[in-house]
């Protein structure tokens, strides 16, 4: 069984953007620029942003950060989205999610330049990956193919089971998956809570990307031997053990399904660091279609 480091992989995605932004700053070119806007004090949404933040610098991006009080009105945060989308100074933007429940979610991502959108979720980015054209791939699915790719996992012709539909990782993974690519070419099902003989299903995959939102649900008796798994879920479970009181647990029971798999990302340290390599990588991205 082999581990898929995602810690080590996405620290050899930030050196080799690393690398690119030295040599713009030795041309005299801009370097490129991540804004990210924060509403309200969630802690994990804190956490994330505090990562992301954290990560640009150490690239060598210029990086913004926009907190909003909780209270921030959807037409206030709106006004923010749009000073952003028309400032050429930044290159590319995030809205952190979840959002207070006064503000429409879906009226924001709407809002966010398409060409700014280095989050993927913009439906005109969404329809371009869709018809497999150019564009920013969110970051979660994007370092998952990565990863597929850099670990010479072979997905051609094979059975992939996506748990989970969501529109941020469950529905764009089924699809790149699907497509001509390198790490693709795969027969995909798409799964979820109200399935039927969801285990007959998950034990016909060669390939699982849980990411179902409910703690250790996938089980060893639910996988057959030399499966490679992809564990997108993770979540405080309580453990009396731990210092802190608790522990982070993915979608993937790992101790009984590491015993068949063949290759298993762990939590924490899989697909989280690899999402963050992804956004650093699409704002380069835009930084690269901005200056063109």
């Amino acid at each position: 069984m082999t581990i898929l480091d995602g810690k080590k992989t996405s620290n050899e995605i930030k050196e080799e953007i690393a690398n690119h932004v030295s040599s713009m700053v030795s041309k005299g070119e801009r370097v490129p620029h991540l804004a990210a806007i924060l509403v309200g004090s969630d802690g994990a949404s804190m956490t994330y942003v505090n990562a992301k933040v954290k990560a640009c610098k150490l690239v060598g991006f210029n990086s913004t950060l926009i907190e909003l009080p909780e209270y921030t009105s959807e037409e206030d945060l709106l006004e923010k989205i749009n000073e952003l989308n028309t400032n050429d100074d930044i290159d590319g933007f995030i809205v952190q999610l979840p959002l207070p429940e006064q503000i429409d979610e879906q009226k924001v991502l709407m809002a966010v330049n398409p060409d700014k959108d280095v989050d993927g979720f913009h439906p005109v980015n969404v329809g371009r990956m869709a018809l497999d054209l150019p564009t920013f791939l969110p970051a979660t699915p994007y370092g998952i193919m990565e990863l597929l790719e850099r670990y010479q996992i072979e997905t051609s012709g094979k059975n992939v089971v996506v748990m989970g539909r969501s529109h941020i990782v469950g529905r764009p993974m089924s699809i790149l998956m699907s497509q001509k690519r390198k790490a693709g070419d795969a027969t995909v099902t798409v799964v979820h809570s109200r399935s039927k003989n969801l285990s007959e299903i998950t034990r016909e995959a060669d390939i699982i990307v849980a990411a179902i939102g409910i703690s250790e649900f996938l089980t060893g008796d639910m996988v057959k031997e030399d499966v490679v798994i992809i564990d997108v879920g993770i979540t405080r479970v309580p453990d009396a053990t731990k210092k802190n009181g608790y522990r982070l647990a993915g979608d993937v029971d790992f101790e009984s399904v590491s015993k068949k798999a063949s290759y298993i990302t762990p939590v924490p340290g899989g697909v989280g660091p690899m999402t963050i390599a992804m956004l650093l990588k699409n704002t380069l991205l835009a930084r690269e279609r901005h200056s063109n």
